[in-house]
């Protein structure tokens, strides 16, 4: 598969390469995550983040680190940025995931 071309794809994988922030808005919720992986699920672009600050949609973010990690479908993500701030990640890291089929790029 070839890279989504979209604005938000190019935000997401500028920071998983520069290790930034990015702030976006995604099911109703403002969020900041710091991209670990994208690809594909279903054909439909993907990002595996670590989610630093905001809400879910279940509510605040867990305490517990192990617990923040989000998988987006990119096509849903608005108004995404980078923003200042300390790229985050948690111990139990890896590129290997169900929820994204084809990996493009990793952390």
């Amino acid at each position: 598969m070839t890279p989504d071309p979209t604005p938000t794809w190019q935000i997401l994988h500028d920071a998983l390469i520069t290790r930034r922030r990015v702030q976006i808005h995604y099911q109703g919720h403002d969020r900041v995550i710091c991209p670990h992986v994208l690809g594909w699920k279903n054909n439909r672009p993907k990002v595996l983040a670590y989610q630093v600050a905001g809400t879910t949609s279940d509510g605040p973010l867990p305490e517990d680190p192990t617990r923040c990690w989000r998988s987006l479908f990119i096509d849903t993500i608005n108004h995404a940025h980078i923003i200042d701030g300390p790229w985050q990640t948690a111990p139990n890291y890896t590129p290997i995931t169900t929820t994204i089929d084809t990996i493009a790029i990793h952390h």
